[in-house]
């Protein structure tokens, strides 16, 4: 145990996010997203399992520790966009967006969410350094993070 840090983070998702370097990217996964396979395909091959809470409790503990390379990517952060069958369908924009658009708006004012087509956000996502796969049941729940320089 730590103090000042969630103690939902395991010292596996610590490490990682300390080892990662400026540019890797970092999945945070729900419970359906399929983690087992895209994690062959990381750099490292790294899925670590965080069962039982949520994309944005993680997505909490880690966002005074992970910086966001705001500066030099197109996008920072990113989630999965709607399907055209589920914009068909007119499903509303997911409540999981709009925890992480809250926690995203205490540190970086003027940064906001990229959204990217499903099966390209599944490509980004093998290029990812980890994947944190959670409980989350929400649906369109992963978001993409892209390490910043810590200064």
């Amino acid at each position: 145990m730590l103090n000042g840090i969630s103690k939902i983070l395991t010292g596996d998702m610590l490490k990682v996010i300390s080892d990662m370097g400026h540019g890797d990217v970092l999945i945070l996964a729900d419970a359906n997203f399929p983690g087992d396979t895209i994690a062959k395909y990381t750099t490292h091959g790294r899925l670590i399992r965080c069962p039982g809470v949520s994309v944005s409790d993680v997505y909490e503990a880690i966002s005074d520790l992970f910086p966001l390379d705001v500066a030099y990517s197109e996008y920072p952060i990113a989630v999965m966009e709607l399907t055209n069958e589920d914009k068909a369908r007119k499903m509303p924009e997911p409540a999981t967006w709009y925890d992480y658009e809250m926690i995203l708006q205490r540190k970086y004012k003027n940064t906001h969410l990229h959204k990217i087509e499903r099966f390209s956000f599944y490509e980004a996502a093998k290029k990812a350094y980890a994947v944190i796969q959670t409980g989350e049941e929400r649906q369109y729940g992963n978001l993409l993070l892209v390490k910043g320089c810590v200064l």
